[in-house]
């Protein structure tokens, strides 16, 4: 089953397989109505994006971006929906942080180097192509060589928090990029709450940065997971969104685009949202 509304898809401009050109492809394939470009620290897919939907004349491209940050349990990401994707001090942020993913990306190689594991920096950074490298990257090419059996096994084992390749990387906390959302005309929404221990108290803590939504239904959540998350939503009076977080790695076992089922009625009262703070990456035709 899918909905017409996935808010929270990846690209090649940062760690997704399918180019912002062929996301709306598929996304149009799948007649979805409103799709969200939320690439990792990154706006350079947005435009793109929004100038493909001219062949889709029924789907609407929400400028996003997920923004990753750190706190002592861990990460928590930011997801910033109608920011002004061409701000230039969002963009020199977005750069900075990116640049800081390059260098941990390099640190990580060497430790699984290390650990007996024959990576080449140079196949990885062919594998992310004009993206960003991230850890996906590196995992794939983990795969090619047979180290792991699978993508997951890769974070599990070796480059998850923890593991024996891990790095960490220069990231701001969860409210400095709420804050920094809220500064260039966004929406600043949690992203899969689940993911994070103690995510109640978290959400409190980001309510009173000035966050206004919470992914809910999200594709690894289950229906009382799911309940759980509109209910608090709805205590802190917070927007409900959510979406797949498709990254194209895994067609068998990955979110397919428009199978989170988010409700058509999240994307209304987000653009709903964006009018009233009258957000600067809200285009006249989004209905």
């Amino acid at each position: 089953m899918s909905s017409k509304v996935d808010l929270h898809i990846h690209t090649t401009v940062s760690d997704g397989v399918h180019s912002p050109e062929n996301i709306v492809a598929k996304a149009a394939k799948a007649h979805m109505e409103y799709i969200a470009i939320c690439d990792h620290d990154n706006l350079g897919g947005v435009g793109i994006a929004i100038e493909a939907t001219r062949k889709y004349p029924k789907l609407r491209v929400i400028p996003g971006v997920e923004i990753s940050t750190d706190y002592s349990g861990g990460d928590v990401h930011i997801l910033g929906y109608f920011v002004d994707y061409q701000d230039p001090v969002l963009n020199d942020t977005l750069t900075e942080m990116r640049r800081s993913r390059v260098e941990r990306a390099r640190d990580m190689v060497i430790n699984l180097n290390g650990l007996g594991m024959e990576i080449s920096w140079q196949r990885v950074s062919e594998i992310a192509g004009e993206g960003t490298v991230g850890r996906p990257h590196i995992a794939t090419a983990m795969l090619e060589k047979g180290y792991i059996q699978n993508m997951g096994e890769a974070f599990d084992k070796y480059i998850g928090r923890g593991g024996p390749a891990y790095v960490e990387r220069i990231k701001m906390n969860p409210e400095e990029a709420v804050r920094l959302v809220l500064s260039c005309g966004g929406i600043p929404v949690m992203a899969h709450p689940l993911t994070i221990m103690d995510h109640e108290p978290m959400v409190e803590r980001l309510v009173q940065a000035g966050l206004l939504g919470l992914e809910c239904h999200y594709g690894g959540f289950n229906p009382q997971q799911i309940d759980g998350l509109v209910k608090l939503a709805a205590k802190h009076h917070l927007l409900t969104t959510g979406g797949s977080d498709y990254h194209g790695l895994d067609e068998l076992t990955e979110t397919p685009i428009g199978g989170a089922e988010v409700p058509l009625q999240d994307a209304k009262k987000l653009i709903a949202k964006a009018r009233q703070i009258k957000a600067k990456g809200l285009a006249e035709d989004m209905e």
